[in-house]
């Protein structure tokens, strides 16, 4: 036995050498930026390794650097589509979404301008991380992009597209867009044209296939927990013996002439809101002059800093004001929206807008406002920079712009911004001739910008050494019994608050912290409508001692949010920070909860807000849907905290807000009675933390002895019911079915694997297998079953939903009646319970290693007096289960469609269901 052991020693020491000789061969270190480590292989591959042990997770990221930029004639949307493509399998890996779902993968896929991106999180297992690049590999060269799977998926984009032309503000930008550029490439959406996804050769799409996807075309990231050698000689086995095809990539950019007028879009469509926007042409991101952009875009449209909200929302001109500034490898644009409600003037707004934007060069950018937007902006590229998992996919932007350096190169291009680069910036790009808004202004003397294309990008980033890295975190066990052992669970002497902390190392030394307060009963709230939510929403908007801005300023400074969410008793409070600026965050939380300054001039923007977003959505058919479902099984009388409002009495809600209330309510609520929850995960000092909730809020009380508002079970209204929403291309159906159990029920584990086969997975449900991998009519579509905690409500629902077009809304019809009698009457296979359980298994793995997602865990279990063996016990129910277990549990809960609640929304000609139709004018 000894020399056998010796002997199998032995043998996994060569091994181990073969495959590091072997790895050197193939796998070349090529550069390294602050934790980011890139290799190279002989095949072309890039290679981002980004190790993070503090995340218990890990993502593999692919980007492939094509995208709508590299579309021709006739081929409009042809990346998007196949991207949908993509995941219709290889003879290797023939069901992709089952896998996806298998392995408790959060995945997806997204085309932009001039890439496309593949990813998963996971589990940090070498099992799941074999799979995943196994996966990635494959489908890289092996995807069946067969004609069969056009015929129906060419629908499903169509619907995607649709779903996107409800949207006047989306429609708009669409059009200004392309109105913009005469030929370039990014004046065409991404989605597409109608008519080019409908009629698309599968050859057409093959070859677009064959010669983009490949080694060479192809930037590989993994962040997480792996280990970096075994990663490395991973890859190297999956992906070295890839080819390239013969034929080289040659990219030559398309130069848009310089724009030499101003020009007019006019879009004409059904809705309420009223929107001006413009358009200006800008450098593409590797040019220096993006980042002194992207300081003007904070400048002009941060809220509530920025220039053009201060002139039109501040002045009650407009609702709201966004941007959008892509980040591309060619020169692009900045585009501005504002939305102006019905009862304010557009043309007033619209000469405010551009009069604010053509005096720019009278009144320069001042130190203080290039300050405050660079706090902003390297506050926001901070938080993703400690985010292994959004980091991933965050790179894909820079990647396809050029190189993945480039995230870094404009991080310190803004850090090292000057005024007088900005406002340079702006004389150069911030001209009338170079924008698109609405008119066209003859001149003698035109004024045209050429914009050159950024060259040598290589040489640019070859020598970039970047900065510190924020290290790698702890390797931190998300096992049910690793975090028990972890938690410190207890009450502060003088406050009552229950706490629960987990200390440990994460990179960037990142804390999450919630705070919970809950007061008073159902007597307390009656009749109070919204004047909860709008107490909580004005805490951020001033207090005694700060302004608006300053919040916003020192938060900023900080690299910290603090956020403020409020119902009828319960105020809730979260920060994202780090261990040297926690105690500056919970200064600033704490002030805004104990000396708020509730200004009226605040309380309009909120409200105004509010209205035009109900005005914007009042035509929408997911708007009217939702609401309508909670009308139809209305269960409380008008006044009730669970009362259901209809759309005039939201609007009569809001309008009824008052300064003078929101103080009562102030007044009367906020503090600490008898129910306060205090959780913190991450770089903490327990005991700091514990003396600062001690000595700030000991003396934050109110005498309102906290008792739950009762929602328990009511069975569901039985209706299946049409409302018209005229000009919307894009429809949607709601399902909901309302049974009685909850969480502490022995059927619980049976539930979620019925929900998950149902609806939940990745394209994989019963719902998403009929609507669109079979049918091929819906983008979107699928389910889920909620159980509540609450051992004495019970109030449990099956839900399902589809978008689609309108025209195929008896086929969507069909569809759920037919897989849902389907479902009670044959039940689940066997293959079917294991993918379920394998993916939900490994999906909590996942939730428990994201710190929020964690802290809300800890948080519910304080609240319903649980220990973590309460979901330990639900996860060994899950992997128990048997096939009829979970029929068993389908036929005692769920019912045919006939008898759930059921709202269809959209521009349907003729739709036979059983109630009459609604009309939205």
């Amino acid at each position: 036995m000894k020399s056998k052991n010796r002997f199998i020693a032995v043998s996994a020491s060569l091994l181990l050498f073969i495959m590091s000789f072997t790895t050197a061969a193939q796998i070349k270190q090529t550069a390294s930026v602050e934790g980011i480590t890139e290799y190279k292989l002989d095949n072309g591959l890039k290679v981002l390794l980004f190790p993070d042990n503090s995340s218990s997770t890990i993502t593999v990221n692919i980007t492939y650097k094509v995208g709508s930029r590299h579309e021709g004639y006739g081929e409009k949307g042809m990346a998007h589509l196949l991207e949908h493509m993509v995941f219709k399998g290889t003879p290797k890996h023939p069901n992709i979404p089952e896998e996806l779902t298998s392995h408790g993968a959060r995945p997806n896929g997204t085309t932009w301008y001039d890439r496309t991106n593949y990813f998963e999180t996971f589990n940090a297992t070498d099992e799941n991380l074999d799979w995943a690049l196994d996966l990635e590999a494959d489908r890289m060269v092996n995807s069946y992009i067969a004609k069969k799977d056009l015929e129906s998926e060419f629908s499903v984009v169509r619907n995607e597209f649709e779903s996107g032309e409800n949207s006047p503000s989306g429609v708009l930008m669409k059009k200004v867009i392309s109105a913009a550029f005469m030929w370039h490439n990014y004046g065409q959406s991404t989605i597409g044209n109608r008519s080019d996804i409908e009629r698309v050769p599968i050859e057409n799409l093959q070859a677009f296939y064959k010669k983009y996807y490949r080694p060479d075309n192809a930037v590989l990231m993994v962040t997480g927990k792996f280990e970096t050698d075994k990663t490395l000689a991973l890859i190297e086995k999956k992906f070295s013996g890839l080819k390239n095809p013969s034929t080289p990539l040659n990219d030559v950019p398309t130069i848009e002439p310089p724009q030499d007028g101003e020009k007019l879009v006019t879009l004409n469509r059904v809705g309420d809101l009223q929107i001006v926007s413009a358009l200006y042409h800008t450098p593409a991101g590797s040019h220096e002059d993006y980042a002194a952009m992207s300081i003007v875009d904070k400048v002009l449209n941060d809220v509530p800093s920025g220039r053009i909200y201060k002139a039109l929302v501040d002045e009650n001109k407009a609702s709201s004001v966004w941007s959008f500034m892509p980040f591309t490898k060619e020169p692009s644009f900045i585009y501005i929206n504002v939305n102006v409600p019905s009862d304010k003037s557009l043309p007033e707004a619209e000469a405010a807008l551009l009069g604010l934007l053509d005096d720019l060069k009278n009144n320069p950018i001042t130190e203080e406002e290039l300050n405050r937007a660079k706090s902003l902006e390297l506050k926001q590229i901070d938080q993703l920079f400690r985010n292994s998992s959004f980091l991933a996919t965050y790179m894909s932007e820079f990647i396809g712009a050029g190189d993945w350096r480039l995230a870094f190169i404009n991080r310190d291009r803004i850090e090292e911004m000057t005024v007088d680069k900005v406002n340079a910036a702006i004389q150069r790009y911030l001209i009338q001739t170079n924008r698109t808004v609405g008119k066209f202004i003859p001149t003698e003397k035109p004024m045209r910008v050429a914009i050159e294309h950024t060259e040598n990008v290589e040489e640019l980033v070859a020598n970039y050494k970047g900065k510190e890295s924020l290290g790698a975190g702890e390797a931190f066990d998300v096992s049910y019994d690793n975090i028990a052992s972890r938690l410190d669970i207890g009450n502060l002497e003088k406050t009552v608050i229950e706490y629960g902390f987990i200390t440990k190392d994460n990179r960037g030394e990142t804390v999450n912290l919630t705070f919970t307060i809950r007061n008073g009963n159902i007597n307390d709230f009656m009749n109070k409508g919204m004047i909860a939510s709008y107490t909580a929403g004005m805490l951020d908007k001033g207090t005694t001692t700060k302004t608006r801005q300053d919040i916003e300023d020192k938060l900023s400074a900080l690299k910290s949010s603090v956020n403020i969410n409020g119902s009828n008793g319960n105020i809730r409070v979260t920060i994202n920070s780090t261990r040297e600026n926690l105690k500056g965050a919970l200064a600033i939380m704490t002030d805004m909860l104990k000396n708020p300054k509730f200004d009226q001039t605040e309380l309009d923007k909120l409200k105004t807000q509010a209205l035009a977003s109900i005005e914007q959505n009042k035509t929408e058919p997911q708007f009217l849907a939702i609401r309508e479902i909670g009308l139809l099984n209305q269960n409380y009388k008008k006044g009730h905290p669970n009362y259901n409002m209809s759309i005039d009495e939201e609007i009569a809600a809001i309008n009824d807000v008052s300064i003078e209330k929101i103080q009562s309510y102030y007044d009367t609520f906020y503090g600490i009675s008898d129910n306060a929850t205090l959780v913190a995960i991450g770089n903490i000092n327990e005991q700091e933390l514990k003396d600062y909730f001690e000595a700030e809020f000991a003396d934050f009380k109110v005498n309102k002895p906290y008792l739950p508002i009762a929602d328990p079970y009511i069975a569901n209204t039985t209706d299946n019911v049409k409302i018209k929403t005229p000009d919307k291309k894009n429809s949607i159906s709601f399902g909901v079915l309302s049974f009685e159990v909850s969480q502490n029920n022995e059927d619980y584990a049976a539930l979620q694997m019925a929900g998950a086969i149902l609806g939940g997975g990745f394209l994989n449900s019963r719902i998403a297998n009929r609507l669109r991998q079979q049918d091929g009519v819906s983008y979107g579509a699928g389910g889920s079953v909620n159980v509540d905690s609450d051992n004495k409500d019970k109030n449990s629902s099956i839900f399902v939903y589809a978008i689609y077009a309108p025209e195929n809304a008896a086929k969507v019809q069909l569809g759920f009646k037919e897989e849902i009698a389907r479902f009670i009457q044959d039940g689940i296979t066997e293959e079917e319970l294991q993918v379920a359980i394998n993916g939900w298994v490994q999906g909590q793995n996942v939730s428990r290693a994201k710190d929020n997602e964690l802290a809300r865990l800890i948080n519910n279990n304080l609240y319903y007096n649980r220990d973590l063996n309460f979901q330990k016990e639900i996860e060994e129910n899950v992997k128990g289960l048997t096939v009829d277990d979970v029929n068993t549990v389908i036929k005692k809960y769920f019912k045919t469609f006939e008898e759930w609640t059921v709202v269809n929304a959209g521009d349907f000609e003729e739709l036979k269901i059983t109630n009459e139709d609604k009309k939205v004018d």
